[in-house]
């Protein structure tokens, strides 16, 4: 065993200069993953792989002085074969962080979607199920839960909330105006048609704001800006503009959802005006027959006639 790790450590010790002149021509066939740059390729060959050999052949003394041939054929092939190996784990671990890494934020974003909707729930806003909408939900409800439903499907729960908001505005101008008008008034067909076409379009705007979210829920923005703080300085300037951009990207999509979001603030600021306008109509005969004022003037004069009526008993 002992002349076999000193025949390997030969061997291994034998490849370290054609694989480091290799690396430096073309990194990425001496190296099993990222990032590809010469200095690692220096590091690796200079350093740890002849520390590696140096430290079995130092161990393999302890047998005396003869190298086997086996062992120094397994050293000369050992960088070829370990290669494709280590590039297969290290893809498998790399994948396996990042189903981790989906699953939580997954769950945060499950997390900050359950919050908010105790928050809406608290404030009284009514929160939307995309998966079971409302009883007797008509279509615009429905195209609602399906804006709702993609801004989850792109992890904004955030963004979300704003169709909560919306329905629950919706639903209150609504009750507003059954209360004022009736069903059959023209007054009544042409508010709700102007309700409709307004919060049609606060959902045209859901659904932008999901498809503009979709094209970066890909892009781990901590992530980036951990690299490009820790490893800046091994990193090439390729790979620097390229997580540059990214985090670019993300600012940009986000300064689009944010005015797109004040759009939507718009909406819900004409639905709530109407709510109150609606509300100060006066559209049924009064049950008193006589004004609130004019019965309060009376009623005084009433006490004060029955003061002076019981002094005048005595």
């Amino acid at each position: 065993m002992l002349a076999f790790l000193q025949g390997f450590s030969y061997g291994l010790f034998m490849t370290c200069l054609p694989w480091l002149l290799v690396g430096l021509v073309n990194p990425r066939l001496a190296l099993p993953s990222e990032p590809f740059g010469r200095l690692q390729v220096i590091v690796r060959y200079c350093l740890m792989v002849p520390f590696v050999s140096m430290l079995l052949w130092l161990t393999s003394l302890w047998g005396g002085f003869g190298p086997s041939l086996l062992g120094w054929i397994a050293g000369l092939v050992a960088i070829p074969a370990a290669l494709p190996l280590e590039r297969h784990l290290r893809g498998w671990l790399g994948r396996r962080r990042e189903r981790r890494r989906q699953a939580r934020l997954a769950a945060e974003a499950e997390r900050r979607r359950a919050q908010q909707e105790r928050e809406a729930q608290e404030a009284g806003v009514a929160v939307l199920d995309p998966a079971h909408p409302p009883v007797g939900a008509d279509d615009l409800v429905l195209a609602m839960c399906r804006a709702k439903q993609a801004l989850l499907d792109v992890r904004r729960p955030d963004l979300a909330i704003q169709a909560d908001r919306l329905y629950s505005r919706y639903r209150h101008v609504m009750e507003v105006l059954g209360g004022r008008f009736d069903s059959g008034e023209l007054a009544f067909e042409r508010s709700r048609s102007l309700v409709g076409e307004v919060c049609l379009g606060a959902v045209d705007t859901l659904n932008s704001m999901a498809s503009q979210a979709s094209g970066v829920v890909s892009v781990d923005g901590d992530f980036v800006r951990r690299r490009l703080a820790k490893e800046s300085k091994r990193l090439g300037e390729e790979e620097r503009v390229a997580l540059v951009r990214r985090l670019e990207l993300l600012a940009e999509t986000e300064r689009r959802l944010e005015e797109l979001a004040a759009r939507n603030e718009s909406a819900l600021t004409v639905l709530d005006d109407t709510a109150v306008s609606m509300a100060r109509i006066e559209t049924g005969r009064p049950q008193a027959s006589v004004t609130t004022d004019r019965a309060l003037s009376e009623l005084r004069h009433f006490v004060e006639r029955a003061d002076r009526y019981g002094r005048s008993e005595r």
